[in-house]
Protein backbone atom coordinates (compact mmCIF):
# COMPACT_ATOMS: atom_id res chain seq x y z
CA UNK A 1 0.00 0.00 0.00
CA UNK A 2 1.35 3.74 -0.89
CA UNK A 3 2.25 5.28 1.84
CA UNK A 4 0.30 8.93 2.35
CA UNK A 5 3.33 11.81 2.44
CA UNK A 6 1.72 13.82 4.37
CA UNK A 7 4.40 16.91 4.27
CA UNK A 8 3.49 17.07 0.89
CA UNK A 9 0.21 17.84 1.64
CA UNK A 10 1.16 20.32 4.45
CA UNK A 11 3.15 21.97 1.97
CA UNK A 12 0.74 22.70 -0.43
CA UNK A 13 -2.32 23.28 1.50
CA UNK A 14 -0.25 25.52 3.13
CA UNK A 15 0.59 27.53 0.44
CA UNK A 16 -3.00 27.53 -0.62
CA UNK A 17 -4.01 28.73 2.35
CA UNK A 18 -1.56 31.64 0.94
CA UNK A 19 -3.22 32.38 -1.70
CA UNK A 20 -6.63 32.37 -0.04
CA UNK A 21 -5.67 35.01 2.32
CA UNK A 22 -4.54 37.40 -0.35
CA UNK A 23 -8.50 36.48 -1.81
CA UNK A 24 -9.55 37.90 1.41
CA UNK A 25 -8.07 41.54 1.75
CA UNK A 26 -8.16 42.01 -1.96
CA UNK A 27 -12.05 41.55 -1.77
CA UNK A 28 -12.18 45.12 -0.05
CA UNK A 29 -10.58 46.91 -2.67
CA UNK A 30 -12.61 45.39 -5.21
CA UNK A 31 -16.09 46.25 -2.92
CA UNK A 32 -14.95 49.71 -1.07
CA UNK A 33 -17.04 52.30 -3.91
CA UNK A 34 -20.03 49.83 -3.22
CA UNK A 35 -20.05 49.77 0.64
CA UNK A 36 -19.34 53.52 0.49
CA UNK A 37 -22.84 53.59 -1.48
CA UNK A 38 -24.63 51.03 0.24
CA UNK A 39 -23.64 51.76 3.84
CA UNK A 40 -24.02 55.45 3.38
CA UNK A 41 -20.38 56.24 4.76
CA UNK A 42 -17.72 58.80 4.37
CA UNK A 43 -14.29 58.03 2.63
CA UNK A 44 -12.62 58.77 5.91
CA UNK A 45 -14.63 55.78 7.79
CA UNK A 46 -13.96 53.91 4.58
CA UNK A 47 -10.76 54.12 5.02
CA UNK A 48 -10.56 53.06 8.84
CA UNK A 49 -12.11 49.69 6.99
CA UNK A 50 -8.31 49.19 5.68
CA UNK A 51 -6.94 50.35 8.84
CA UNK A 52 -8.58 48.45 11.23
CA UNK A 53 -7.65 45.04 8.85
CA UNK A 54 -4.04 45.87 9.18
CA UNK A 55 -4.32 46.48 13.14
CA UNK A 56 -6.20 43.02 12.98
CA UNK A 57 -3.00 41.55 10.87
CA UNK A 58 -0.83 42.93 13.95
CA UNK A 59 -2.73 41.42 16.44
CA UNK A 60 -3.44 38.22 15.28
CA UNK A 61 0.37 37.80 13.73
CA UNK A 62 1.33 38.33 17.36
CA UNK A 63 -0.75 36.27 18.99
CA UNK A 64 -0.62 33.26 16.44
CA UNK A 65 2.79 33.05 16.23
CA UNK A 66 3.29 32.72 20.02
CA UNK A 67 0.48 30.11 19.69
CA UNK A 68 2.19 28.35 16.57
CA UNK A 69 5.65 28.29 18.47
CA UNK A 70 4.15 26.97 21.82
CA UNK A 71 1.80 24.17 20.08
CA UNK A 72 1.36 22.40 16.71
CA UNK A 73 2.02 24.53 14.13
CA UNK A 74 -0.69 22.93 11.39
CA UNK A 75 -3.24 22.96 14.21
CA UNK A 76 -3.09 26.76 14.43
CA UNK A 77 -3.06 27.49 10.91
CA UNK A 78 -6.32 25.72 10.37
CA UNK A 79 -7.77 27.86 13.29
CA UNK A 80 -6.36 30.73 11.46
CA UNK A 81 -8.10 30.22 8.05
CA UNK A 82 -11.15 29.01 9.97
CA UNK A 83 -11.10 32.65 11.44
CA UNK A 84 -10.67 34.78 8.32
CA UNK A 85 -12.78 32.41 6.35
CA UNK A 86 -15.84 32.97 8.89
CA UNK A 87 -15.39 36.42 9.65
CA UNK A 88 -15.53 37.39 5.80
CA UNK A 89 -18.63 35.51 5.70
CA UNK A 90 -20.36 37.25 8.24
CA UNK A 91 -19.93 40.60 6.57
CA UNK A 92 -22.76 39.49 4.27
CA UNK A 93 -25.07 40.00 7.05
CA UNK A 94 -23.09 43.57 8.15
CA UNK A 95 -25.85 46.74 7.95
CA UNK A 96 -23.41 49.35 9.40
CA UNK A 97 -20.14 50.40 9.46
CA UNK A 98 -19.36 49.22 13.25
CA UNK A 99 -20.72 45.64 12.32
CA UNK A 100 -18.12 45.89 9.20
CA UNK A 101 -15.01 47.20 11.04
CA UNK A 102 -15.36 44.39 13.98
CA UNK A 103 -15.46 41.43 11.53
CA UNK A 104 -12.42 42.97 9.45
CA UNK A 105 -10.76 43.05 12.42
CA UNK A 106 -11.41 39.62 13.42
CA UNK A 107 -10.81 38.46 9.40
CA UNK A 108 -7.66 40.37 9.80
CA UNK A 109 -6.78 38.71 12.84
CA UNK A 110 -6.55 35.51 10.81
CA UNK A 111 -4.98 36.70 7.74
CA UNK A 112 -2.26 38.27 9.79
CA UNK A 113 -2.03 34.39 11.77
CA UNK A 114 -1.59 32.82 8.85
CA UNK A 115 1.33 34.15 7.09
CA UNK A 116 4.15 33.34 9.71
CA UNK A 117 2.54 30.22 10.60
CA UNK A 118 2.67 28.62 6.79
CA UNK A 119 6.18 29.86 6.55
CA UNK A 120 6.58 27.70 9.75
CA UNK A 121 5.30 24.47 8.61
CA UNK A 122 7.42 24.82 5.09
CA UNK A 123 10.40 25.64 6.99
CA UNK A 124 9.72 22.72 8.92
CA UNK A 125 9.28 20.43 6.02
CA UNK A 126 11.92 21.77 3.60
CA UNK A 127 15.82 22.09 3.84
CA UNK A 128 17.11 25.71 4.48
CA UNK A 129 18.83 26.21 1.55
CA UNK A 130 15.88 25.27 -0.46
CA UNK A 131 13.35 27.74 1.25
CA UNK A 132 13.77 30.73 -1.37
CA UNK A 133 12.72 28.64 -3.61
CA UNK A 134 9.51 27.44 -1.44
CA UNK A 135 9.20 31.17 -0.24
CA UNK A 136 9.00 32.44 -3.70
CA UNK A 137 6.33 29.67 -4.55
CA UNK A 138 4.42 30.90 -1.39
CA UNK A 139 4.76 34.34 -2.85
CA UNK A 140 3.46 33.41 -6.51
CA UNK A 141 0.50 31.85 -4.77
CA UNK A 142 -0.21 35.19 -3.23
CA UNK A 143 -0.33 36.94 -6.57
CA UNK A 144 -2.52 34.14 -8.10
CA UNK A 145 -5.09 35.28 -4.70
CA UNK A 146 -5.51 38.69 -6.00
CA UNK A 147 -5.96 37.67 -9.62
CA UNK A 148 -8.95 35.00 -8.41
CA UNK A 149 -10.06 38.11 -6.56
CA UNK A 150 -10.67 40.28 -9.23
CA UNK A 151 -12.02 37.23 -11.65
CA UNK A 152 -14.01 36.48 -8.80
CA UNK A 153 -15.37 40.17 -8.27
CA UNK A 154 -15.94 40.96 -11.84
CA UNK A 155 -18.48 37.61 -11.88
CA UNK A 156 -20.26 37.84 -8.10
CA UNK A 157 -20.68 41.79 -8.00
CA UNK A 158 -22.52 42.69 -10.62
CA UNK A 159 -25.37 40.16 -9.83
CA UNK A 160 -25.02 39.62 -6.22
CA UNK A 161 -23.87 43.12 -4.79
CA UNK A 162 -20.96 43.42 -2.50
CA UNK A 163 -22.14 41.05 0.04
CA UNK A 164 -22.36 38.45 -2.16
CA UNK A 165 -18.78 38.99 -2.53
CA UNK A 166 -17.55 38.32 0.57
CA UNK A 167 -20.26 35.61 1.05
CA UNK A 168 -17.82 33.20 -0.77
CA UNK A 169 -15.68 33.81 2.22
CA UNK A 170 -16.99 30.79 3.89
CA UNK A 171 -15.02 28.75 0.71
CA UNK A 172 -11.52 28.40 2.67
CA UNK A 173 -13.55 26.41 4.90
CA UNK A 174 -13.22 23.70 2.24
CA UNK A 175 -9.25 23.91 2.53
CA UNK A 176 -9.91 23.54 6.09
CA UNK A 177 -11.96 20.38 6.57
CA UNK A 178 -9.23 18.43 3.94
CA UNK A 179 -6.25 19.95 6.45
CA UNK A 180 -8.25 18.32 9.19
CA UNK A 181 -9.26 14.87 7.88
CA UNK A 182 -6.61 13.96 5.64
CA UNK A 183 -3.47 15.48 6.91
CA UNK A 184 -2.56 13.57 10.15
CA UNK A 185 -0.92 17.03 12.06
CA UNK A 186 0.87 14.53 14.13
CA UNK A 187 3.19 13.18 10.91
CA UNK A 188 4.05 16.36 9.47
CA UNK A 189 7.59 16.96 9.57
CA UNK A 190 9.13 19.95 12.01
CA UNK A 191 12.72 20.18 11.35
CA UNK A 192 14.12 21.41 14.68
CA UNK A 193 11.23 20.88 17.32
CA UNK A 194 12.57 17.55 19.11
CA UNK A 195 15.20 20.30 21.01
CA UNK A 196 12.29 23.01 21.63
CA UNK A 197 10.41 22.91 24.97
CA UNK A 198 7.21 23.98 24.19
CA UNK A 199 6.20 25.70 27.27
CA UNK A 200 9.12 27.95 26.86
CA UNK A 201 9.21 28.70 22.87
CA UNK A 202 7.40 31.24 20.86
CA UNK A 203 8.02 34.71 23.17
CA UNK A 204 8.13 38.00 21.16
CA UNK A 205 10.82 39.32 23.72
CA UNK A 206 13.03 36.95 22.03
CA UNK A 207 13.38 38.66 18.95
CA UNK A 208 14.92 41.64 21.05
CA UNK A 209 17.03 39.32 23.59
CA UNK A 210 20.82 41.23 22.88
CA UNK A 211 21.02 44.57 21.34
CA UNK A 212 22.95 43.18 18.23
CA UNK A 213 19.75 40.84 18.04
CA UNK A 214 17.43 43.64 18.41
CA UNK A 215 19.36 45.71 16.02
CA UNK A 216 18.81 42.59 13.01
CA UNK A 217 14.58 42.40 13.73
CA UNK A 218 14.10 45.98 13.87
CA UNK A 219 16.39 46.15 10.37
CA UNK A 220 14.14 43.84 9.14
CA UNK A 221 11.09 45.29 10.31
CA UNK A 222 12.43 48.69 8.56
CA UNK A 223 13.24 46.21 4.98
CA UNK A 224 9.71 44.80 5.26
CA UNK A 225 8.17 48.12 6.24
CA UNK A 226 9.59 49.63 2.78
CA UNK A 227 8.44 46.81 1.23
CA UNK A 228 4.77 46.94 2.03
CA UNK A 229 5.19 50.87 1.83
CA UNK A 230 5.78 50.48 -1.54
CA UNK A 231 3.65 47.47 -2.98
CA UNK A 232 0.48 49.31 -1.77
CA UNK A 233 2.13 52.90 -3.39
CA UNK A 234 2.52 50.94 -6.44
CA UNK A 235 -0.93 49.11 -6.85
CA UNK A 236 -3.10 51.69 -5.07
CA UNK A 237 -1.72 55.05 -6.67
CA UNK A 238 0.50 54.23 -9.80
CA UNK A 239 -2.98 53.30 -11.95
CA UNK A 240 -4.52 56.64 -11.00
CA UNK A 241 -1.55 58.88 -11.57
CA UNK A 242 -0.98 57.70 -15.04
CA UNK A 243 -4.92 57.96 -15.90
CA UNK A 244 -4.21 61.76 -14.93
CA UNK A 245 -0.72 61.92 -17.30
CA UNK A 246 -1.18 59.99 -20.22
CA UNK A 247 -4.84 60.10 -20.07
CA UNK A 248 -5.20 56.31 -20.04
CA UNK A 249 -8.72 54.41 -19.92
CA UNK A 250 -9.53 52.45 -16.97
CA UNK A 251 -9.26 49.21 -19.37
CA UNK A 252 -5.58 50.47 -19.50
CA UNK A 253 -4.68 50.34 -16.13
CA UNK A 254 -6.62 47.13 -15.86
CA UNK A 255 -3.67 45.68 -18.36
CA UNK A 256 -0.96 47.37 -16.26
CA UNK A 257 -2.25 45.63 -13.17
CA UNK A 258 -1.83 42.66 -15.24
CA UNK A 259 0.90 42.83 -16.33
CA UNK A 260 2.33 44.28 -13.07
CA UNK A 261 1.70 41.45 -11.12
CA UNK A 262 2.87 39.30 -13.93
CA UNK A 263 6.17 40.85 -13.71
CA UNK A 264 5.92 40.50 -9.61
CA UNK A 265 5.30 36.54 -9.99
CA UNK A 266 8.47 36.53 -12.20
CA UNK A 267 10.73 38.30 -10.25
CA UNK A 268 9.73 36.11 -6.81
CA UNK A 269 10.43 32.95 -8.99
CA UNK A 270 13.98 34.36 -9.72
CA UNK A 271 14.49 36.03 -6.88
CA UNK A 272 14.02 32.58 -4.69
CA UNK A 273 16.06 30.65 -6.98
CA UNK A 274 19.19 33.16 -6.79
CA UNK A 275 18.72 33.35 -2.83
CA UNK A 276 19.24 29.71 -1.92
CA UNK A 277 22.40 30.36 -4.83
CA UNK A 278 24.05 33.52 -3.07
CA UNK A 279 22.67 33.85 0.06
CA UNK A 280 20.60 37.35 0.67
CA UNK A 281 23.12 40.22 0.99
CA UNK A 282 23.98 40.41 -2.81
CA UNK A 283 20.25 39.60 -4.44
CA UNK A 284 18.68 41.88 -2.04
CA UNK A 285 21.40 44.53 -3.00
CA UNK A 286 20.51 44.40 -6.58
CA UNK A 287 16.83 44.11 -6.14
CA UNK A 288 16.64 47.49 -4.05
CA UNK A 289 19.02 49.21 -6.13
CA UNK A 290 16.96 48.50 -9.11
CA UNK A 291 13.86 48.77 -7.31
CA UNK A 292 14.85 52.33 -6.78
CA UNK A 293 15.93 53.38 -10.16
CA UNK A 294 13.04 51.31 -11.97
CA UNK A 295 10.73 53.26 -9.96
CA UNK A 296 11.91 56.61 -10.27
CA UNK A 297 12.44 55.71 -14.41
CA UNK A 298 9.08 55.39 -14.32
CA UNK A 299 8.20 58.82 -14.52
CA UNK A 300 9.70 58.68 -17.60
CA UNK A 301 6.84 56.43 -19.04
CA UNK A 302 5.16 58.22 -22.08
CA UNK A 303 2.64 56.03 -23.61
CA UNK A 304 0.57 52.89 -22.82
CA UNK A 305 3.06 50.40 -24.20
CA UNK A 306 6.07 51.70 -22.19
CA UNK A 307 3.36 51.44 -18.67
CA UNK A 308 2.84 48.07 -19.42
CA UNK A 309 6.46 47.29 -19.84
CA UNK A 310 7.81 49.59 -17.18
CA UNK A 311 4.74 48.57 -14.80
CA UNK A 312 6.55 44.67 -15.36
CA UNK A 313 9.84 45.48 -15.19
CA UNK A 314 9.00 47.53 -11.97
CA UNK A 315 6.72 44.65 -10.57
CA UNK A 316 9.66 41.93 -11.20
CA UNK A 317 12.07 44.12 -8.93
CA UNK A 318 9.62 45.78 -6.24
CA UNK A 319 7.93 42.80 -5.38
CA UNK A 320 10.26 40.46 -6.10
CA UNK A 321 11.97 40.69 -3.36
CA UNK A 322 8.57 39.88 -1.11
CA UNK A 323 10.01 35.84 -1.70
CA UNK A 324 12.85 36.00 0.58
CA UNK A 325 11.89 37.76 3.75
CA UNK A 326 10.50 34.23 5.01
CA UNK A 327 13.33 32.27 3.77
CA UNK A 328 15.62 34.65 5.51
CA UNK A 329 13.55 35.34 8.60
CA UNK A 330 13.30 31.36 9.41
CA UNK A 331 17.14 30.48 8.56
CA UNK A 332 18.16 33.79 10.83
CA UNK A 333 16.19 32.76 14.34
CA UNK A 334 15.89 29.52 15.67
CA UNK A 335 13.01 27.25 15.49
CA UNK A 336 11.39 28.12 18.84
CA UNK A 337 10.34 31.41 17.52
CA UNK A 338 10.17 30.49 14.11
CA UNK A 339 6.49 31.48 13.69
CA UNK A 340 7.07 34.44 16.01
CA UNK A 341 9.41 36.22 13.99
CA UNK A 342 7.78 35.86 10.85
CA UNK A 343 4.72 36.98 12.05
CA UNK A 344 5.70 39.69 13.89
CA UNK A 345 8.39 41.12 11.63
CA UNK A 346 5.90 41.00 8.44
CA UNK A 347 2.70 41.96 10.25
CA UNK A 348 4.87 45.53 11.69
CA UNK A 349 5.53 45.99 8.28
CA UNK A 350 2.33 45.94 7.23
CA UNK A 351 1.22 48.22 9.77
CA UNK A 352 3.66 50.78 9.73
CA UNK A 353 3.96 50.40 5.63
CA UNK A 354 0.21 50.51 4.82
CA UNK A 355 0.30 54.26 6.01
CA UNK A 356 2.00 54.84 2.31
CA UNK A 357 -0.91 55.57 0.73
CA UNK A 358 -1.67 57.89 2.96
CA UNK A 359 1.57 59.68 2.38
CA UNK A 360 1.81 59.62 -1.28
CA UNK A 361 -1.65 61.39 -1.25
CA UNK A 362 -0.16 63.60 0.50
CA UNK A 363 2.62 64.37 -1.38
CA UNK A 364 0.16 64.30 -4.33
CA UNK A 365 -1.61 67.23 -3.03
CA UNK A 366 1.18 69.17 -3.20
CA UNK A 367 3.56 68.16 -5.35
CA UNK A 368 3.81 66.53 -8.92
CA UNK A 369 4.11 62.80 -9.50
CA UNK A 370 7.62 62.77 -10.25
CA UNK A 371 7.88 63.92 -6.15
CA UNK A 372 6.27 60.73 -5.37
CA UNK A 373 8.85 58.39 -7.20
CA UNK A 374 11.47 60.38 -5.50
CA UNK A 375 9.80 59.22 -2.29
CA UNK A 376 9.29 55.78 -2.97
CA UNK A 377 13.07 55.93 -5.03
CA UNK A 378 14.28 57.26 -1.33
CA UNK A 379 12.71 54.50 0.70
CA UNK A 380 14.51 51.51 -1.11
CA UNK A 381 17.83 53.39 -0.25
CA UNK A 382 16.74 53.35 3.23
CA UNK A 383 15.88 49.41 2.92
CA UNK A 384 19.56 48.75 1.08
CA UNK A 385 20.86 50.72 3.74
CA UNK A 386 19.07 48.68 6.86
CA UNK A 387 20.23 45.72 5.03
CA UNK A 388 23.41 46.03 4.69
CA UNK A 389 23.75 46.73 8.54
CA UNK A 390 22.99 43.27 9.17
CA UNK A 391 25.68 41.50 10.28
CA UNK A 392 24.34 37.78 9.88
CA UNK A 393 23.49 38.45 6.00
CA UNK A 394 27.15 38.72 4.96
CA UNK A 395 27.53 35.62 3.13
CA UNK A 396 30.04 33.66 5.21
CA UNK A 397 27.83 34.57 8.34
CA UNK A 398 24.56 33.26 6.27
CA UNK A 399 26.12 30.07 5.18
CA UNK A 400 27.34 29.11 8.46
CA UNK A 401 24.25 29.32 9.90
CA UNK A 402 22.86 26.50 7.48
CA UNK A 403 25.66 24.25 7.65
CA UNK A 404 25.80 24.43 11.86
CA UNK A 405 22.17 23.84 11.85
CA UNK A 406 21.91 26.98 13.66
CA UNK A 407 18.43 27.05 13.96
CA UNK A 408 18.27 24.49 16.34
CA UNK A 409 20.81 26.40 18.64
CA UNK A 410 20.45 30.13 20.55
CA UNK A 411 20.37 33.08 17.92
CA UNK A 412 24.68 34.32 17.65
CA UNK A 413 24.48 37.86 15.77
Amino acid sequence: MKTINYDRRALVTSMIASGLDDVNVMFLAFSLSSIITDLNISSTQAGWIGTITNFGMLFGGLVFGVLADRYNKFRVLKWTVAIFSIATALIFFSQSINTLLALRFLAGIGVGGEYGVALAIMAGIVPSNKMGRISSFNGVMGQIGSITSAVLASLIAPIFGWRGLFALGILPLILVAYMHFMIDEKQITDRGSQSVDRQEAGKISDLFKTPALAHQTIALMVMTSVQIAGYFGMMNWLPTMMQGKLGISLGNSNLWMISTIIGMSIGMLVFGYFLDMFGPRIVYSVFLIMSAISVFAFTFVNSALSLLIGGALMGFFVNGMFAGYGAMVTRLYPHKVRAVANNTILNVGRAIGGFSSVIIGMILENYAMRAVMIFLASLYIISFCFMLSIKNLKQANYQKIHTTNAALEPVKV
